[in-house]
């Protein structure tokens, strides 16, 4: 069967179970099985794969059929610069989440050392992105899920930054350390209600510890607002990414903390999507 035949037909199976990304993912699983580029892929068409790689295409196509994401499907998703190592104990990085990033990287001059936590770091993909960015500071990263830890790990030690990062597997409750310059956080943000209206690709496969709030979505943020106000110096920054329609109350748990809001920041929908924050008492 050649490369042509086989991709037709995949996304054949994959528009008929609602996929809409059926003909790039079809793509990418071909490129997974054949560990070839997708460039190489599209321009030879003509190739003929064997049967072992068609049971291994079609092996990942269900998968696929059945809603499992294609970055868990591939293992790997790419986020801000650079590729990360993910599995199911991890959220799926998101395009939204690298303005936390960008915004991050404006608070962390360029040469300046400086120390910062993660909280809730899941697959690394923040810390390690800043750090990578900003090869003098320091970092401690931690989550209440050891299994999220372990791939964060490994991100880390992928990017040559595990002698940088401190790995802790522990609640932000009981964390306690010196004080930090900056603290990010992208944390479970998702209401009950809402929680079961997400997409089955997110509700059926990525970890619900990472993606529930509480009952009503603030749970997690006043936690991490509350404790961040101990952790952080005086004029350190808090920045930290919320859900849509949570802004109002954030900023009220913010101001009973002792944080002057600097700026809300809106993702590439315009929705507003991460709050950077000054300790001022």
């Amino acid at each position: 069967m050649k490369y042509q035949e086989i991709l037709n037909k995949g996304n054949q199976i994959l528009r008929a179970n609602n996929i809409k990304s059926s003909n790039l993912d079809c793509e990418l699983i071909l490129s997974k099985v054949l560990k070839k580029t997708r460039e190489e892929i599209l321009i030879n068409l003509n190739n003929k794969i064997n049967k072992n790689q068609k049971n291994e295409f079609v092996f990942y196509l269900n998968k696929r059929r059945n809603k499992n994401p294609i970055s868990y499907i591939l293992g790997f998703k790419f986020f801000w610069k650079y590729k990360f190592y993910i599995n199911k104990s991890t959220l799926i990085p998101r395009p939204e989440s690298e303005h936390l990033v960008e915004q991050t990287l404006k608070y962390m001059p360029i040469g300046k050392s400086m120390n910062i936590l993660d909280i809730g770091t899941g697959s690394g993909c923040l810390i390690v992105s800043l750090l990578k960015e900003r090869p003098n500071c320091l970092a401690t990263a931690i989550d209440i899920s050891i299994e999220a830890l372990k791939v964060a790990k490994f991100n880390a030690k992928l990017h040559h930054l595990e002698n940088k990062i401190k790995f802790f597997n522990i609640d932000i409750d009981k964390f306690n350390s010196k004080k930090y310059d900056l603290i990010i956080s992208n944390p479970p943000y998702i209401n009950k209600v809402d929680l079961n209206r997400l997409d089955d690709d997110v509700r059926l496969y990525e970890p619900r510890l990472a993606l529930y709030g509480g009952i009503t979505g603030f749970e997690e943020i006043k936690k991490i607002i509350e404790k961040s106000s101990k952790l952080l110096k005086y004029s350190g920054k808090l920045l930290i990414e919320i859900g849509e329609k949570q802004k109002d109350y954030t900023i009220k748990i913010l101001l009973k903390n002792g944080f002057y809001v600097n700026k809300i920041c809106k993702d590439f929908s315009g929705k507003d999507r991460c709050l950077v924050n000054t300790k001022i008492n």
